[in-house]
C-alpha cells in the first residue's frame, strides 16, 4: 500500500510533466539547450538544509524500499546460502523497511573504459539479462537496490540507461536498436548518419555550436564543458540532436523512477575555488539526484531543487521580483560535468581537427576562461546569500563545477554513506588508472576513508572502513578479487556500509584501456563489457562456486545485525575469505601487471578506430598530471 504521501509525490511530479509524455525521461525543457525563464509555482523554490532527506526523497524512498522486497526474494531464489532461508528471512522482515538490506552500487569513473566495465557490472546485476539468474549468476541485486552513483564514465553510463528509459545494457549493445551505443566515431567527428541522428559531421558540428550558443545567448555563461557536453550527448541519449531538451530531473517525472520500480541514479561532480587544488582532505563534493543539486559537506550543506537550478536564487529562496528559470539541468551538462577533464581534449585536438565554427567557439571560450579554468563548469549559486553554509561559497555568484575525480575520490561513495541514507552494503566497480599500467590499486578507497576521519569538519560524521595503502592493495592482491571492506561494524563511528571492492581484473581481454581511447568497435565495446561481466561474477562462480552465496551473505550482513540473527556458516566462512583483516604491507611492490583469470578472446582484426599512437601520446603528456586518477 502506497502512502498518502507518495502518491501525492507521483501525482505531482507527472503533473508538472509536458502533456505529451512518453514512457521514458521526459524532454521537457521549455526551451531546448537554453535554459528559460517561467513562471514560478505557487510554493516558489527555496534552498533546504542537509540536516535530513528531502521531503520528495523520503517520499520516493517509502515506494522504492517496499519495492525491493519481491527482487530480494528473487535474488535469494537463486543466489542461495547453505543452510539458510534468505527468502524466508525476507518475508519476515519485510514489513518493518528499516530490517531490509539496503542496497547502493558505485560506478568509478575513468572514461569509456569506466562506462563499459561499468556497464558490465550493471549487465551482471540485472535480472533482465539473460541467464543472469542462473546457477552463479547475480541478476537482481540491480532491482534490489536503493541507490547508484556514477562519476565521469560512470555517469556516462547512468545516462545512458536513465534517459533512455531505464534500458538495459543488451539492448545498448544491440546494433540493430536505435538507442545503441554506437562508439565507433569518436565524438571529435560526430555519429554516422542514421537512427535519430541524421547529421553529417558539418551538420554535427553547426548543431553543437547553435545549441552552446543559445545558452550564452539567453544570458548564461558558456564554457568548454557545454560542448564537451553537447559532443556526448548525441552518443548517449537516443534522441534528435543529442537530446537537447531532456533534464537529468525529468527523470523524476519517469512514471518507472516516480513509482519507486527503479534505483535512484546519483551523479557527483566537485566544486572549487579559483587558484584552488582539489584534494579528498579538503573537497566539496556535490551531488545531482532527480530531485536536486547540492552537498552534504559542511561548505555548503544545502540542496536545492533541481529543476530550477538556474534560478536567481538569494538567502534561499527566489525573490518575489524575480522570475524562476528552467531547463539548466541539460541532462547531457550534468553528466558532461561530472567529466570536466575530458574539456581538454577538445583543447588539445582544437587547432588541426576541429571546423571553424567550433574553433571559434573553442578560442572565445578560452579567451574568457583563461587556462587555468578550461575543466570547469560554471553554475549559478543557487546558496548565494544562503546563511547556513560557509561564506567562500555564499558570497559569489557562480560556482565552478569540475570532474568528480579531481579530488582523487573516483569511485562516487560519498552520497551512499551519508548517514541520512542508511545504506547497508556498496558494491563498487573500480576501474581508475591507478597504476602505470592503468590498473586500480585502492587509491580511490584510502582517500575516502581518511577524508572520513575528519569527523567534525569536511567529513560531516561519515563512516568509511578503514581501508590500508595502496601498496598494500597489491602486495596482497586486494585489487585482484573482490575484497570486503567494514566486515566489523562494531569500532564504527557511524553508520557504515560494508564495502565490496570490485576492481577492473583481466578475465577474458586486457580491460586497462588508455582513458586517451575515445572510439571502441563493437568487437571491443562488447569484450570490454564481457570482461567486467565476469569480474564482479567471479566468472558466474568457477572462480569460486560460493561466490553468489558470499555476495548473498554482504548484503544480509547488516541486516543480521539488527535483527540479532545469529550469522549463517557459510557467510563467516565467505568473511574469512574475502573480509580485508587488517595486515598491512606498505613495501614497494614491482610493476603491477596482472595475468589474465581465463582464456583471452581473440580480438585479432578489431582495431577499432583509437587514437593513434602519436595523439594518444601527446594527450596523454599533457594530461597526466591531472589525470592521474582516471
Amino acid at each position: 500500500m502506497h502512502s498518502p504521501s507518495s502518491v501525492a509525490l507521483v501525482a505531482g511530479l507527472l503533473s508538472a510533466a509536458s502533456a505529451d509524455i512518453i514512457p521514458r525521461a521526459v524532454p521537457n525543457a521549455p526551451n531546448g539547450y537554453a535554459p528559460a525563464n517561467v513562471s514560478c509555482p505557487e510554493n516558489r523554490p527555496t534552498i533546504r538544509s542537509a540536516a535530513t532527506l528531502s521531503q520528495n526523497e523520503s517520499s520516493w524512498l517509502d515506494l522504492r524500499r517496499n519495492n525491493t522486497v519481491q527482487a530480494m526474494k528473487d535474488f535469494f531464489g537463486h543466489a542461495t546460502i547453505d543452510n539458510f532461508d534468505a527468502v524466508s528471512y525476507i518475508n519476515r522482515i519485510a514489513d518493518n523497511v528499516t530490517s531490509l538490506p539496503n542496497i547502493g552500487i558505485a560506478v568509478s569513473g575513468g572514461g569509456y573504459r569506466a562506462m563499459l566495465t561499468g556497464a558490465g557490472a550493471v549487465k551482471a546485476f540485472d535480472s533482465r539479462t539473460e541467464n543472469s539468474t542462473s546457477a552463479g549468476g547475480l541478476g537482481g541485486l540491480l532491482q534490489s537496490a536503493t541507490y547508484i552513483s556514477g562519476l565521469s564514465g560512470g555517469s556516462w553510463l547512468m545516462a545512458s540507461i536513465y534517459v533512455n528509459n531505464f534500458t538495459t545494457i543488451s539492448t545498448l549493445q544491440d546494433d540493430g536498436k536505435g538507442e545503441a551505443w554506437q562508439l565507433e566515431n569518436s565524438i571529435l567527428e560526430g555519429p554516422d548518419e542514421g537512427g535519430f541522428q541524421l547529421l553529417d559531421s558539418a551538420d554535427y558540428y553547426k548543431t553543437v555550436a547553435e545549441q552552446v550558443n543559445s545558452k550564452s545567448e539567453a544570458g548564461y555563461d558558456t564554457t568548454i564543458t557545454d560542448i564537451w557536453a553537447r559532443m556526448l550527448s548525441f552518443q548517449f541519449i537516443n534522441a534528435t540532436d543529442g537530446g537537447p531538451n531532456y533534464t537529468w530531473s525529468s527523470i523524476a517525472l519517469d512514471p518507472n523512477f516516480a513509482n519507486g520500480n527503479t534505483p535512484m541514479p546519483l551523479v557527483v561532480a566537485d566544486l572549487r575555488n579559483p587558484g584552488e587544488t582539489i584534494l579528498g582532505s579538503n573537497s566539496t563534493v556535490l551531488e545531482f539526484s532527480p530531485f536536486e543539486f547540492g552537498s552534504w559537506d559542511p561548505t555548503v550543506y544545502a540542496f536545492a531543487p533541481l529543476q530550477y537550478l538556474g534560478s536567481r536564487f538569494s538567502g534561499g529562496v527566489v525573490p518575489a521580483e524575480v522570475p524562476c528559470v528552467r531547463g539548466f539541468d541539460n541532462a547531457g551538462f550534468v553528466f558532461g560535468t561530472s567529466s570536466t577533464l575530458f574539456n581538454q581534449f577538445l583543447t588539445y585536438f582544437n587547432s588541426s581537427t576541429m571546423p571553424s565554427v567550433i574553433s571559434n567557439l573553442l578560442e572565445g571560450i578560452a579567451h574568457r576562461v583563461g587556462e587555468d579554468n578550461e575543466d570547469i563548469a560554471e553554475y549559478p549559486n543557487p546558496f548565494y546569500n544562503y546563511t547556513h553554509n560557509d561564506r567562500l561559497f555564499s558570497q559569489s555568484r557562480q560556482l565552478s563545477v569540475v570532474d568528480g575525480g579531481e579530488d582523487l575520490q573516483n569511485v562516487p561513495l560519498y552520497p551512499l554513506i551519508q548517514p541520512e541514507r542508511k545504506v547497508d552494503v556498496v558494491f563498487a566497480v573500480d576501474s581508475s588508472a591507478d597504476t602505470h599500467y592503468s590498473w586500480p590499486n585502492g587509491t580511490s578507497l584510502m582517500y575516502t576513508y581518511q577524508r572520513s576521519l575528519n569527523s567534525t569538519g569536511i567529513g560531516n560524521g561519515t563512516a568509511f572502513p578503514a581501508v590500508p595503502d595502496q601498496n598494500t592493495f597489491i602486495n596482497l592482491g586486494l585489487n585482484t578479487r573482490p575484497t570486503f571492506f567494514g566486515c566489523n561494524s562494531s569500532n564504527a563511528t557511524g553508520p557504515m556500509p560494508i564495502v565490496v571492492y570490485l576492481p577492473n581484473y583481466p578475465y577474458v581481454i586486457n580491460s586497462n584501456t588508455s582513458t586517451f581511447d575515445l572510439a571502441y568497435n563493437s568487437t571491443q565495446r562488447d569484450a570490454m563489457i564481457l570482461n567486467s561481466y565476469d569480474m564482479v561474477t567471479m566468472a558466474n562462480g568457477t572462480r569460486d562456486k560460493n561466490w553468489p552465496a558470499c555476495v548473498s551473505c554482504a548484503i544480509l550482513s547488516r541486516s543480521f545485525e539488527r535483527t540479532n540473527t545469529n550469522v549463517p556458516d557459510i557467510c563467516n566462512s565467505c568473511f574469512s575469505t574475502y573480509c580485508w583483516d587488517g595486515t598491512v604491507n606498505s613495501t614497494a611492490p614491482g610493476t603491477y601487471e596482472p595475468t589474465f583469470d581465463l582464456s583471452p578472446l581473440n580480438l585479432s582484426g578489431a582495431a577499432g578506430r583509437l587514437l593513434s599512437s602519436g595523439a594518444g601520446l601527446l594527450v596523454a603528456v599533457g594530461l597526466a598530471t591531472t589525470m592521474l586518477m582516471l
